[in-house]
Parts: C-alpha cells; structure tokens; sequence
C-alpha cells in the first residue's frame, strides 16, 4: 500500500517500515490556488490533526496522475465509489486550476459512473478543448489503422481507446 501526497515541491519517496509515502509535485502556484479551506478536510493521526484534500481535489488528482492511481480502470472505480460526495460547484471551481485533459477525462469517468450532477459542472471546460484526445495516452494501436476505429465521444471530446470496467 502507498499513501501518496501532492506536494510544492520535489521530493523523494520515503519508506517507513511497511508504510512507503510517495510524493506527487504540483506547481507551487496551483498547490497555493487549490490549497484552500473549503477543497480541503482534515484527518485524525496519532500525532494531531493533518490536512487532506477534499473529495473534490482526490478526484481530479486520482485523474491527473491516473499512471499511478492503478490506470484509467482505478480512477473509474474511484470516481464511481466517491464521486456522489462531490460538490458539483467546488468540483468546478478546483477543475479550473487542473489541465483541460484532465477535467475532460474525470467529466467523461464520472458520467459513466452515474453521477450526472457532478459531471454537468465539467461540462464547460469541453468547450475551451480545441481538439479530441485519447482517454488513455499510454494506449498505442498496434496498427495505425486502428487508431481511427476506436469510439469517440463528442460530448467530452474524448477517442475511448481503452475498455472502462467498473465493479459494483
């Protein structure tokens, strides 16, 4: 198990006995503008109190370092089991300090999920996009003529080049 934090700065990954900590670098200006009480809570530790992100900033972080948050598969599992917890108005305004991609592909994972609401809130962001992109960069076709045979999504601006499973 990893417990993964975004933080201002480069930093190295720790190891603490069975426990390894893995740091996520963030700009420190975007960590500054996200960084604020109402995208933030807090979590009980045996040594007081710390500050965690929000369910809104989990979900767009989970999507925007999807490569280590277990693929497209795992942030879809995500946004299915925590989605619903989001506030659509706070989902909006933190997705403004994250990359248009990155909105694009959470709007797309939650709408699958079922959680119409907070997908709705992204839905502004499609219209900034200037151009459709894969939802998985990492998936390549083996054929260039495969490349033009996967689904695309006009709504989200999205080529589906990868099967998203959820479980109930």
């Amino acid at each position: 198990m990893v417990f993964q934090v975004v933080v201002p700065r480069q930093l190295r990954d720790i190891d603490l006995g069975r426990h390894r900590l893995q740091f996520l670098y963030r700009g420190p200006e975007a960590f500054a503008q996200l960084n604020k009480p109402e995208l933030v809570g807090q979590m009980k530790s045996d040594t007081g109190f710390a500050k965690v992100a929000g369910v809104e900033l989990t979900l767009l972080d989970c999507v925007r370092y999807f490569r280590k948050a277990a693929g497209i598969n795992g942030v879809a599992q995500i946004a299915k089991d925590i989605g619903a917890n989001a506030n659509p108005r706070a989902l909006a305004k933190a997705a403004a300090a994250y990359e248009n991609s990155a909105v694009r592909r959470l709007g797309y994972l939650l709408e699958r999920a079922g959680h119409a609401r907070q997908a709705r809130a992204l839905e502004p962001f499609v219209r900034q996009a200037k151009t459709t992109l894969s939802l998985d960069l990492a998936v390549k076709p083996t054929v260039a003529a495969l490349a033009q045979a996967h689904e695309r999504n006009a709504k989200w601006k999205l080529m589906i080049n990868e099967t998203v499973e959820v479980t109930e």
